[in-house]
């Protein structure tokens, strides 16, 4: 069964993640030239029975640009993403540090499928950082603070989003929660929720425009994972 790269944590970071994306380019393409196949997407559905379904199309072309990241993540020799293994789950935006041409980001060692759908979320923050946000981020190519932070995070939904349906990955909460959020239309939510601390400006003028969605976004995540929102409840 194809899948999407497991990165181990071991080792050489740039010759390991080298070693996986040769076996994934020789897996997906088939042959030297053409556009990568995508499996046909499947129907997800978590424990509570709610289900997720993606067309052809679109997971088509969010491979085309995970792709294209894995790629530079792999063979750009001016930028290194670390991943960490941390014992516990987090969240992609746990303990992300940016120093120099470096940036580490921890990955909790029970879910390798997630490994890459965390390396995306650091890489597209340090191409910010290095002045590349246009190239990476076109959709948002200014953008900062919140709509920055939403661009990313909305990238990664879809990323993980891509690896489960057509890549068969295991699931895992916390990106579980986030990719079924943006396609509930609670990514938004989610975020202020998830990240009560952070993004002031952006939650009031939200909070104004949106008057008791945070109410649905909570009756919404209870129903559909049996728990609280995370911000809402003891981790």
């Amino acid at each position: 069964m194809t899948t999407l790269p497991i990165l181990e944590f071991a080792g050489s970071p740039r010759s390991t993640l080298t070693r996986t994306v040769i076996i994934l380019l020789a897996v997906s393409t088939g042959c030297a030239t053409g556009t990568p196949e995508v499996p046909v997407p499947r129907p997800i559905i978590i424990h509570s029975g709610a289900r997720l379904r993606v067309e052809q199309e679109r997971v088509q072309e969010i491979h085309e640009w995970v792709m294209r990241e894995e790629r530079n993540i792999v063979e750009d020799p001016t930028f290194l993403v670390e991943s960490r293994p941390t014992p516990e789950e987090v969240y992609v935006w746990d303990r992300l540090e940016i120093e120099g041409d470096t940036v580490r980001i921890p990955v909790f060692g029970g879910a390798a499928d997630a490994m890459l759908v965390h390396q995306i979320y650091a890489h597209l923050h340090l191409m910010v950082t290095m002045g590349r946000q246009e190239e990476w981020l076109p959709e948002a190519p200014t953008a900062v603070e919140y709509d920055l932070e939403r661009a990313i995070l909305s990238r990664v939904a879809d990323a993980w989003l891509l690896g489960r349906t057509a890549f068969d990955t295991s699931p895992y909460g916390p990106l579980d929660e986030l990719v079924y959020a943006k396609e509930a239309g609670y990514l938004d939510a989610f975020i202020f929720t998830s990240r009560p601390e952070e993004f002031t400006t952006a939650r009031a003028g939200w909070a104004r425009e949106n008057p008791g969605k945070n109410d649905d976004y909570r009756d919404w995540f209870l129903n559909t994972f049996n728990r609280e929102p995370p911000g809402l409840r003891t981790r």
